[in-house]
């Protein structure tokens, strides 16, 4: 008997490895986003197939660069879209499908573990299936205590449903760390608010340290029992934030268009610890991203390259790559086989991957950013920003992103992709490392 074409798409989808799954999910998730955006009761105003694809390929990727007015330009149906597309996104298509196979089947097969730890970024074996379970428990769980929260600052302003309704978007968007805001300036009339930025930062931090943290956290009493990985994220996440804080301080504080216009220390302290956090992961910001000092863009650029957590719905290199090649620099200044911290030795093979990780990622940020000067006349300053805020899925802009043309929203668009796809498709690629059978002798190369 013949073999049906259903039984070949179905044979060639079970053959595919974990990065190609991932990969596929993906791109369908924006395929699928834009022709449902398309819908004519998706929007208020009618949208062209580039805004809606640019559209879905950000909310897939959690990014948060738009072309419209998400607020005003889409219907209460195109912001349940927005919604669907964001979560599936950030909590990672691999991890919903492998739940549904956990609920018919019971039971997880080698090649779907396989597929989970891709998803969370993981080599180790460990117990995927509580780890699955728990990650979406915690995500509605901390998503619905978000939208309650919030629910205190927009329904007295806003009223019952419209309130709860943009609580919860917001909550949604910020713990996936897609940066998506219903208000053409994102949260600016909230700079000095401490409960929105409280609440808001919460919830892009707790989604972008990453579930492993996070369930260690809550499974192991004190700080001494955590793994190596918790306490690194948990030191250095505080320890990024603080000084990022105070070098936005620093350089704003005079800025008439940004801290300078902000009355008080408290407003100036709070919009300096939201910049200071959120370029690592979601794209809200409470200042006008465009005003900010040339000094001020560059340092953030920075900031969004590092990224959040690993495992996490944020994007950039991930601080964890970023802190082991900060402690193989430091063990080689002072002449040590290999870093050690924490009583604990870092193995070589992961200051390798986190080597091969960065270098990956600035070629092909730097690739991206060259190919939209290029295609844009924007000034290089604004051009380097975006394409590094794509790479990194952060969504922070300097105004450029509607005026970009057809050809540099397709290369905003590949970055995207990547930026969400391409590390955990690196990492998977280098976990494994095999020996070679044929051993050649040292050569010497000069360096440095």
């Amino acid at each position: 008997m013949r073999e049906t074409l259903l039984q070949r798409i179905k044979t060639h989808v079970l053959e595919l490895t974990p990065p190609q799954a991932l990969a596929l999910s993906y791109i369908g998730l924006c395929l699928v986003g834009s022709l449902l955006l398309k819908l004519p009761a998706a929007a208020q105003i009618p949208i062209t197939w580039p805004q809606a694809i640019f559209t879905a390929v950000s909310a897939s990727t959690v990014t948060g660069l738009v072309v419209v007015d998400t607020g005003t330009h889409f219907t209460l149906l195109g912001h349940w879209i927005l919604l669907f597309l964001m979560q599936c996104g950030g909590l990672g298509l691999m991890t919903f499908g492998i739940l549904i196979i956990h609920l018919m089947k019971g039971q997880l097969g080698l090649k779907h573990r396989a597929a989970l730890r891709e998803s969370f970024n993981q080599s180790g074996q460990g117990d995927l299936r509580r780890l699955m379970l728990w990650a979406v428990g915690f995500t509605l769980i901390t998503e619905a205590l978000g939208t309650a929260l919030l629910a205190l600052q927009w329904v007295p302003e806003l009223g019952w449903g419209q309130g709860l309704f943009y609580s919860f978007f917001h909550a949604l968007s910020a713990f996936n760390n897609a940066g998506f805001a219903l208000r053409a300036d994102s949260l600016m009339p909230y700079a000095g608010n401490p409960l929105v930025n409280s609440v808001i930062s919460y919830l892009f931090i707790s989604g972008g340290i990453g579930f492993i943290v996070v369930a260690d956290i809550l499974g192991q009493p004190g700080f001494k029992n955590y793994s190596l990985h918790t306490k690194l994220m948990l030191i250095g996440t505080l320890a990024i934030n603080l000084v990022a804080m105070v070098i936005i301080l620093v350089l704003e504080y005079g800025n008439p268009a940004t801290l300078g216009a902000l009355p008080g220390w408290d407003a100036k302290l709070w919009a300096s610890w939201f910049h200071g956090a959120v370029p690592r992961s979601c794209g809200f910001n409470t200042l006008d991203t465009g005003a900010l000092l040339p000094s001020t863009t560059f340092f953030i650029i920075g900031l969004m390259f590092i990224g959040g957590g690993s495992g996490s719905t944020a994007g950039g290199i991930k601080l964890s790559t970023f802190i082991v090649v900060l402690l193989a620099t430091w063990a080689f200044l002072r002449k040590q086989e290999r870093p050690v911290v924490f009583g604990r030795s870092i193995p070589l093979d992961i200051i390798r991957k986190s080597l091969a990780i960065i270098v990956i990622s600035l070629l092909c940020v730097t690739t991206g950013i060259f190919l939209l000067t290029i295609t844009e006349s924007a000034p290089f300053l604004d051009v380097a920003f975006e394409g590094v805020s794509a790479a990194a899925t952060v969504g922070l802009s300097r105004g450029i992103t509607a005026d970009l043309s057809l050809p540099g929203q397709a290369i905003i668009m590949v970055l995207m992709v990547i930026g969400r796809i391409g590390p955990l498709t690196i990492a998977f690629l280098l976990a494994t490392w095999r020996g070679e059978s044929i051993q050649y002798p040292p050569g010497q190369v000069s360096i440095g």
